[in-house]
């Protein structure tokens, strides 16, 4: 039954006296999928890598390819010390087009800047985050997407963040350019 007790020698403990090893770390020393998946509340690293994968993909086609070289040449840190085979990447492999059609398109067309449908605005920026990203239900697009941006702007330049600022639509660069 399921309210039995089956265990009654376990003792009580106060989980206000219990240090969470977690929450000492200051936030700039955590990795960047770290960070990522803290500030949005993903429930694990796979999470937040597949959401930033997103996230970028959506930048990346509001910039020109000149734009797009420069900000991954700024994103060569690792995102997070591992053992793990499937999280041994900088933050730059996660700024690269993983399709190779898709990578080969943006290299040729124009960046998808105004209002849609033939340009990508703030909602529709998001929904597309949203679709693709694939979020669960206890995490909310804006904030997952700040914490993206917030991720990102501790390994850029402040001329390439500023670069990035003047290429996002209205609602997204005020999330940009939220702390």
């Amino acid at each position: 039954m399921p309210d039995e007790s089956f265990r009654t020698n376990v003792p009580e403990v106060d989980p206000t006296e219990i240090e969470d090893s977690r929450t000492a770390i200051a936030d700039e020393h955590h990795s960047f999928l770290e960070k990522v998946m803290v500030q949005s509340g993903f429930a694990d690293l796979y999470d937040a890598r597949d959401f930033s994968e997103v996230v970028f993909r959506v930048m990346r086609d509001l910039m020109t390819t000149d734009t797009i070289d420069r900000v991954e040449a700024e994103l060569h840190t690792e995102a997070i010390p591992t053992d793990e085979k499937a999280l041994q990447f900088e933050v730059a492999d996660l700024w690269k087009d993983t399709n190779p059609i898709v990578k080969f398109l943006s290299r040729i067309r124009q960046p998808l800047t105004g209002p849609a449908p033939l340009g990508i605005d703030s909602d529709l920026f998001l929904r597309r985050v949203a679709n693709e990203g694939g979020l669960p239900g206890t995490v909310e697009v804006e904030q997952a997407v700040k914490a993206v941006f917030s991720a990102t702007k501790d390994q850029l330049s402040q001329e390439r963040i500023q670069e990035i600022a003047g290429l996002l639509p209205d609602r997204i660069r005020e999330l940009w350019e939220q702390p």
